[in-house]
């Protein structure tokens, strides 16, 4: 019996919302995960000096690279028909890769210098995750623009490998901040279209919740590093 419209509505719109926002919570503390596990595994390979005997041999940070290639294809190519356990595995794995591509920069960097970037990242990138996920504009018109813009910066940092000029890796840096400041509002806008596309199956919905936590620490990732390269302190 419908005795008052406004209440019924509140009561529908509370129980419509609650799931959706479960999905994002879970995806947030899965990319969280990621990046505890980053710090964790580069802070491990610093404290016991295994970051140098890693890189002394040549072939290893190119080898890093393209299995932590091979995981983000395989995930995305596999998505739907792996199980979930295999889908956090591979994130998980994918993060633990990434922490060890990234132990050098613990000897590069002054720490404090490092902390207080990684902070303006959290900060800016905390801005605009929330405006993808309060925003109800349809992104998917982005993508080719999002494609467009990463292809433009992968040939930017292969050209730069030849021509090394201060004022170009200023500009490189500077340009992959603002294009992964927009990549992360249009992830976090698609982390709300995957769990529109896939309600009503749970076992998709948990795949795509670590399908975009993985986008999303990639963003923050990627948006740390170019801070990191613009303005850190080396030591």
């Amino acid at each position: 019996m419908y005795t008052n419209g406004n209440a019924d509505m509140s009561y529908v719109e509370t129980n419509t919302k609650s799931p959706l926002y479960k999905h994002v919570a879970k995806t947030y503390a899965w990319m969280f995960l990621g990046l505890l596990l980053t710090f964790l595994t580069c802070v491990a390979l610093y404290a016991t000096k295994l970051v140098i005997a890693l890189f002394i041999t040549w072939w290893l940070p190119f080898a890093l690279l393209v299995a932590k290639l091979a995981l983000v294809v395989f995930l995305t190519a596999r998505l739907h028909k792996m199980s979930v356990g295999a889908a956090r595995g591979i994130f998980l794995g994918f993060s633990v890769l990434t922490g060890v591509t990234l132990s050098p920069l613990m000897l590069m960097y002054e720490a404090g210098s490092a902390i207080f970037l990684f902070g303006v990242a959290a900060l800016f990138f905390g801005v605009m995750a929330g405006a993808g996920l309060v925003t109800k504009r349809d992104v998917s018109g982005f993508a080719p623009i999002v494609l467009f813009g990463l292809i433009a910066l992968v040939v930017m940092e292969l050209v730069s490998l030849f021509i090394h000029m201060p004022m170009l890796d200023t500009a490189i840096c500077f340009i992959g901040i603002a294009i992964f400041l927009g990549v992360t509002t249009y992830d976090a806008k698609k982390c709300k279209d995957y769990y529109y596309a896939y309600e009503n199956d749970a076992q998709m919905l948990d795949k795509v919740s670590i399908f975009s936590a993985l986008n999303l620490y990639l963003d923050f990732i990627n948006l740390f590093l170019y801070l990191l390269r613009l303005l850190g302190k080396r030591r």
